[in-house]
């Protein structure tokens, strides 16, 4: 039981939607409602995926920013400055002796 198109005989076109521009073309209010609705459709999920996108772009953003600020702090705490500059003090004042 062969298919009819595998005998030769051609198969019918298949029908494309073609591009029309609705301010050149006179259209009726049906026709610029259901193009209307196609469009809000095909942005809706245009911003699904862009609002996806968003929300990982900024949760990166916000890890690098704290990441930032908790290295900031880990490396610069009041603790280390003020050790250092204790140090540096007992070096640089030279003890004073009875003489």
């Amino acid at each position: 039981m062969a298919d009819k198109s595998s005998q030769g005989e051609p198969k019918p076109e298949a029908q494309f939607a073609k591009r029309i521009d609705p301010t050149k073309e006179a259209l009726t209010k049906e026709q610029l409602q259901f193009i209307r609705q196609v469009e809000m459709a095909q942005w809706k999920k245009k911003t699904d995926k862009l609002r996806g996108r968003n929300v990982a772009t900024g949760l990166a953003i916000g890890a690098v920013v704290l990441g930032i600020y908790g290295y900031t702090f880990y490396s610069v705490s009041q603790e280390k400055i003020m050790d250092e500059i204790d140090e540096e003090a007992k070096v640089r004042v030279p003890k004073t002796g009875a003489n």
